[in-house]
């Protein structure tokens, strides 16, 4: 998949570069796919690949607008820069470029999914394999739902397109509510999981699999079950636990996945598509590497090393800090105790800690914009531990059960077994292992403790003078500015903002 996915964005032209060195700003698809290009099915296996190409903003999404929100991350900045208001919780953030990026990124992919999904409509007849025919809408549908499940985490409620509308178009069209973005992102996820192969071999690795689709579903059901906040955020208190186990364990009992041995396996840049993997975001080197290993990595670490600037994110001397909170949490004897702390946490450079869970020297690739590793969207871990929540929320199942699957996860580390796990420990499970992998802040929403715990955090290591108290409202993000004023009074912004 790696080598479809870059020889689709060479061939198709459906990339461009910018001076930027901290994204890559990629042109859908469907912008230059137009005529007579569905005639054939190359055509159109070259477009379902490029449909994949808007996931490349998707660990930056992670990280700046989830880790770094979250009471993982004590950002300092060195001016006026982009992420401090995502770390510090400001109101004035409409017009900040990540969360602007995030919401054309996720379109611009619903975009060309759309786009496909119509030229197999009208054109799909020239594929002669029907059932390659439906593994390609599958696939888009799947990308579809996925955009669409980043954004209602992100922005609340958005506007539902199933058909390829230009940005102009998009604005005039109003923004459906929560459960009705929803029923799109099931629809779409169920027909991908009915459709799509349990997995690949060769060059189609790293495609979707059915396994995703039921993992993701599984997630979108635990996500809707969470509470509401009384704004129109991703929870709709649906108690829908039941549901969430059901595809949770269709996954589990696939028989396709485990969780590795070790650790550091699961990120060895010699060991991508592992066992563990359920869904990632597939990169390469030679140009078309990742950006994410250098995001929340300070540039003067580079430097420090001899490399050039280019390595680093673009932000100075900024730092970006794991908050002594998690440090405890790997640490409560003040010793390590966690394999998981030391492989992800850098504790040797100055005086700062950063996140050095993604970077592999020996592997560099020409800046810090093109590090060849993929970035782990799903894993195996995560939809063990996802099913103990849903059972202790009420979905079948019993505390011997819920114990196993999180002694299953603390045993690799090295931890020692515990009983009568709480949602609470539960909940300090998944942040010790997903640290630096952009889940903190979902969790923290979805199980309903965003405001309690993040406060209690400001307040502990004595932040309040740099980070703002959590409210409601602070759980989505604020549509952008440049929305708002494009769809001249069809959009609200988001309370709060």
């Amino acid at each position: 998949m790696k080598q479809l996915l870059y020889t689709a964005l060479l061939s198709a032209v459906i990339f461009n570069t910018t001076s930027c060195s901290k994204q890559l700003d990629l042109v859908p698809v469907s912008n230059t796919t137009t005529g007579n290009f569905y005639s054939n099915a190359n055509d159109f296996a070259q477009a379902v690949t490029g449909a994949y190409s808007n996931l490349t903003n998707y660990p930056s999404q992670a990280l700046w607008l989830g880790e770094l929100r979250s009471d993982n991350i004590n950002g300092q900045d060195d001016g006026n820069r982009d992420w401090a208001g995502i770390n510090n919780f400001a109101k004035n953030i409409t017009s900040t470029g990540f969360i602007t990026t995030a919401w054309n990124e996720n379109f611009n992919g619903i975009y060309n999914a759309n786009s496909v999904l119509q030229a197999l409509d009208e054109k799909g007849s020239v594929i002669k394999d029907t059932a390659l025919a439906n593994r390609y809408r599958a696939e888009v549908r799947f990308l579809r739902g996925f955009y669409y499940f980043q954004l209602v985490k992100l922005f609340g409620k958005v506007p539902v397109v199933t058909t390829p509308l230009s940005s102009a178009e998009v604005a005039s069209v109003p923004r459906s509510e929560i459960s009705a973005v929803y029923d799109l992102i099931l629809s779409d996820f169920l027909y991908a999981a009915s459709v799509l192969p349990a997995s690949y071999t060769g060059g189609n690795i790293g495609r979707a699999t059915s396994g995703a689709a039921n993992g993701y579903l599984g997630l979108v059901y635990l996500t809707r079950s969470g509470p509401t906040y009384s704004v129109n955020g991703p929870g709709l208190n649906s108690n829908e636990y039941d549901k969430a186990l059901t595809y949770l364990n269709k996954v589990i009992n696939a028989g396709v996945y485990d969780i590795l041995p070790t650790y550091p396996a699961v990120f060895s840049y010699t060991n991508e598509n592992n066992n563990e993997v359920v869904f990632d975001v597939q990169f390469m080197s030679s140009n078309n590497g990742a950006s994410f290993p250098s995001h929340l990595v300070p540039v003067a670490y580079w430097t420090s090393l001899g490399y050039a600037s280019t390595y680093g994110n673009g932000y100075g001397s900024s730092s970006f800090d794991i908050t002594s909170n998690l440090r405890n949490s790997f640490r409560p004897n003040g010793t390590v105790q966690d394999v998981r702390d030391t492989f992800s946490v850098n504790y040797t450079y100055g005086v700062s800690t950063f996140y050095k869970k993604y970077i592999d020297l020996s592997r560099r690739g020409n800046s810090g914009t093109d590090w060849p590793v993929n970035f782990i969207a799903l894993r195996y871990a995560d939809i063990l531990l996802l099913k103990a929540e849903a059972i202790l929320h009420g979905a079948a199942g019993n505390q011997a059960e819920v114990d196993s699957l999180v002694n299953k996860i603390r045993n690799r580390a090295k931890l020692g077994s515990i009983s009568q796990v709480t949602t609470a420990q539960l909940l300090e499970e998944r942040r010790r292992e997903f640290a630096g992998e952009g889940i903190r802040w979902n969790d923290l929403v979805r199980s309903g403790n965003a405001v309690t715990i993040l406060n209690a955090w400001i307040a502990t290591d004595n932040l309040g003078s740099q980070i703002n108290q959590v409210v409601p409202s602070y759980i989505i993000y604020p549509v952008p500015s440049a929305e708002i004023i494009t769809s001249n009074g069809v959009y609200k912004q988001n309370d709060g903002y």
